[in-house]
């Protein structure tokens, strides 16, 4: 009974192809056949099991995209994480404003601030110093408590 459901489920959907396989026109024309001899059987059978590896086959590739897919999106929502973050930075520094997140300064001033900033050979003592302004910008006091 399962058989014959997929198989007339199978042969519908094999009428909706704009082009099928050789395989599929001659499933189709053997089930189109009103007396089918015991060779025909045989044919029809074996193109059946093929169909249905078939189908497996596409339902397991369809299954490994959606995986890949999946860990593509969760890497770009990593990054994405990570960018706003670093915007965040931006506007805690007063670089970039929080209601329009539009720079404060010209972006040519902006970027050849940070450009700079890269390039620089800034010793330790002053890295230090700028962690523990940032640090503290990061995690103020809480207040009252």
């Amino acid at each position: 009974m399962e058989h014959d459901q997929w198989l007339v489920e199978r042969l519908a959907y094999l009428r909706g192809l704009k082009a099928p396989s050789d395989q599929q026109r001659l499933l189709l024309m053997l089930a189109d056949k009103p007396e089918r001899t015991a060779e025909d059987g045989r044919k029809m059978a074996a193109i059946v099991r093929a169909e249905k590896a078939a189908e497996r086959a596409q339902k397991a590739k369809a299954d490994a995209a959606r995986i890949i897919n999946a860990d593509k999106v969760a890497k770009r929502k990593a990054r994405d994480h990570e960018l706003y973050q670093s915007a965040g930075l931006l506007i805690l520094a007063g670089l970039v404003d929080r209601e329009t997140g539009k720079p404060t300064r010209d972006k040519g001033e902006l970027l050849g601030a940070l450009v700079s900033m890269a390039e620089a050979n800034i010793d330790d003592a002053k890295r230090a110093s700028w962690k523990s302004k940032g640090d503290a910008l990061l995690n103020p006091p809480k207040k009252g408590g």
